[in-house]
């Protein structure tokens, strides 16, 4: 391990080698701290939605995660006969992705792992105990038990990703707040599906509630309620697992049973993201219950606001004052996520015979009413984020200029110059954007603001219709891309914004951080550059940059520092 590095991140769990990733391709160096001697490889998460896959594809991961998933995936609610009462089944792409995706989580944390070996600068050190840490001007030094002996390293910043009893979380004293509302449940993965129903079916019964999970690869996940005083042991065991695969199969003695283990599902927020040089994330700042499988997503989620942070900072792009901004964006989004659970858990979930009975009725009466059952179908129940504060332009406290100003920026199919039909973050790259529609945003900011964004390798982008990308007449200056607007989905989306703007400036992560009229670009270019507190590198003159008016950027990350290695 290095004496000194960058970034140090404990846990090698999806969390923690997903930051190392985004890490990796910003150009910073990290080291990944393990406790365990290897990877884990009993079942967990199984729910990955689109935005999860976004931030897999802006690691460059996402296609060969999406081999491990069964995209779309319904979920169904049954009563107590056996009748659906509630039907999600989602059909957006608004994210460039299935809403609904199930999938075997020891598989994409092979993955993630194995994407640590495209960079020179990140490793994973496992059997690495981390005994303790100190903050210490500025940086953290840690102490850290491995075969060889007690390790001292020295970090800038440091980032705890090691679950749910946190050593670092621990350290700091911050506490866990929110009820417990432990619930207990047996998970049974069995291979060569003896059921072989696509989609997930949550049986509500009070008797015993379970889910039957179709997994990948010819897998099936069965989860029953824990009861009372009744023990893992007995439970687990080939008599228990029998018993209770007895209420979904006819012949559970014939199942091919590949584990099965007893999990504790709780419902607690960390009353704080961190503290100083030091922070956590994913199930080390928030647990929540499986109802709507959000438990890995928000962690994803997280990482993927907390990494381009942490390397900007660590770059010299930005001021460590942007790094208070990953809790006043997520902490409340995490909440809303754990309420919707725990919600969600109690509705689906009584043991109480009469209460299921009355649910059932009031369900399926519901389900009759066309926006209902709209509402439900379509997910429109899922909170999704939105920044009130943080690194978004507002019009006052809590009070986002624009209607689409801290939310994530949809991601439609775009047509390069060359007539390739691609996704809009793989143009993008993993770096800010400047997004217009029928213009050049150059045109509309001050030379000082060019030479800002380019140093932080900013892409420069405006969207046209596709009939116009072969001959377009209207100025475009050096280093901005013409992209066509391949199903008319960003005409759209922009028309709809009416008054608010035309250009969007897009974070890292894609949230839209401002949305304004072309004349006022350089007003909140301003804006956004007062927010972040960079120290930008001096961009080149631009005569010395490259113009790609008929060439698009490689999507690859515009940080740039870093040159990846071939695909593992």
């Amino acid at each position: 391990m290095a004496e000194e590095v960058d970034v140090t991140i404990v846990g090698a769990g999806p969390v923690g080698l997903t930051i190392a990733n985004y890490l990796g391709c910003m150009g910073v160096n990290a080291l990944v701290l393990e406790q365990r001697d290897r990877l884990i490889d009993y079942p967990r998460g199984v729910g990955m939605d689109d935005e999860c896959l976004r931030s897999f594809q802006a690691i460059g991961l996402a296609d060969v995660i999406a081999r491990h998933t069964i995209p779309g995936q319904k979920m169904r609610f049954m009563t107590m006969t056996g009748k659906t009462f509630a039907l999600i089944d989602p059909k957006t792409r608004e994210f460039g992705w299935p809403r609904r995706n199930s999938f075997i989580q020891p598989m994409v944390d092979e993955i993630l792992y194995d994407g640590l070996r495209r960079f020179d600068g990140v490793t994973a050190q496992f059997g690495a105990e981390l005994l303790s840490f100190v903050e210490e001007g500025d940086g953290v030094s840690l102490e850290v038990q491995c075969d060889a002996g007690i390790q001292r390293i020295r970090t800038r910043w440091l980032v705890g990703c090691d679950g749910g009893r946190s050593v670092v979380r621990k350290s700091l004293g911050i506490e866990f707040d929110g009820i417990t509302d432990s619930t207990r449940w047996v998970v049974i993965d069995i291979l060569d599906d003896p059921l072989g129903l696509p989609d997930s079916y949550l049986h509500c019964v009070p008797s015993r509630p379970y889910v039957s999970i179709a997994l990948p690869h010819g897998m099936r996940r069965l989860e029953f309620m824990v009861f009372g005083e009744e023990t893992e042991e007995e439970l687990c065991s080939p008599e228990g697992v029998r018993t209770l695969l007895a209420r979904a199969l006819p012949h559970p003695e014939r199942a091919n049973v590949l584990r099965s283990r007893v999990y504790t599902h709780n419902a607690r927020l960390a009353r704080k993201f961190g503290q100083g040089r030091v922070l956590i994330a994913g199930d080390a700042a928030h647990l929540m219950p499986v109802w709507q499988g959000q438990g890995y997503n928000s962690g994803i989620r997280d990482a993927t606001n907390l990494a381009w942070k942490l390397a900007m900072t660590v770059r010299g792009d930005a001021s460590a004052d942007i790094l208070q901004s990953y809790e006043s964006e997520r902490r409340q989004h995490a909440k809303a996520m754990i309420d919707l659970s725990v919600t969600a858990g109690r509705i689906f979930a009584p043991t109480n015979r009469l209460v299921a009975w009355l649910r059932d009725r009031v369900a399926l009466a519901l389900n009759a009413i066309p926006p209902v059952k709209r509402y439900f179908v379509q997910m429109r129940f899922k909170p999704m984020p939105r920044f009130t504060q943080g690194i978004v332009l507002t019009d006052g406290p809590h009070k986002p200029a624009g209607r689409a100003t801290g939310r994530l920026f949809p991601q439609p199919m775009v047509m390069t110059r060359d007539k390739a039909l691609t996704r809009l973050d793989d143009v993008i790259g993993l770096r800010f954007a400047i997004l217009s529609w029928g213009t050049d945003p150059q045109l509309h900011l001050d030379e000082q603001s060019r030479t800002y964004w380019r140093g932080l390798g900013a892409a420069m982008l405006a969207v046209i219709p596709v009939t116009q990308l072969e001959d377009f007449q209207g100025s475009v200056l050096p280093g901005t891309s013409l992209i066509g607007d391949a199903n008319g989905a960003m005409h759209e989306w922009f028309a709809e914004q009416d008054a608010d703007g035309s250009i969007v400036v897009l974070r890292p992560d894609r949230v839209v951080a401002a949305i304004v009229q072309p004349q006022k670009l350089e007003e909140a270019s301003r804006g956004l550059q007062e927010l972040i507190s960079g120290v930008a590198s001096t961009a080149a003159s631009p005569s010395d940059v490259e113009t790609v008016k008929d060439e698009l950027p490689h999507p690859a990350t515009a940080w740039a520092a870093v040159r990846l290695r071939e695909p593992y």
